[in-house]
């Protein structure tokens, strides 16, 4: 099997992307003490950026897999942080940002995506404290942003 996959607590074997490099001056992920902050990633596969505008050119089903699409790309980065998954305790905080007309009430519908994966891939170590903000633009036009903090087992 391949190094590069995140197997989900009930034994579904994920693909993980090659993980982002950073796009400017900042690392994409420091570890801290016992936790680990990652810089936020945009929605991406390996055919490119997901693109667009939730609430006009993208619906919330279309956000939710962008968002999802951040989950594997976060997973890459901690896998190539730490060398394995084996040693995220747990995920702590999850800031996700979604590319939205103005007044769109749906965000966390979208982020989710994020979260749900997550919660599958850690189970109850998954659960997290987490905003959904809206916002007028994203880097690439990207549909969603997420940054997060996972806690790590001690050495």
């Amino acid at each position: 099997m391949s190094e590069h996959v995140a197997v989900t607590k009930d034994g579904l074997v994920l693909p993980l992307p090659l993980a982002p490099k950073a796009g400017g001056n900042y690392l994409p992920a420091r570890t801290v003490g016992a936790l680990v902050f990652l810089s936020g990633v945009i929605s991406q596969t390996a055919a490119g950026i997901t693109t667009g505008t939730v609430g006009a050119d993208r619906s919330v089903e279309e956000g939710y897999a962008a968002a999802r699409e951040c989950g594997l790309l976060q997973l890459a980065v901690l896998k190539d942080h730490l060398g394995s998954l084996d040693k995220v305790k747990g995920v702590v905080s999850v800031n996700g940002y979604v590319n939205s007309v103005a007044g769109f009430a749906d965000s966390p519908k979208v982020v989710n995506g994020f979260s749900d994966l997550m919660i599958e891939v850690f189970g109850d170590a998954g659960r997290h404290v987490r905003a959904a903000i809206g916002v007028s633009g994203l880097p690439r036009n990207a549909v969603v942003e997420v940054q997060m903090v996972v806690e790590i087992l001690e050495a």
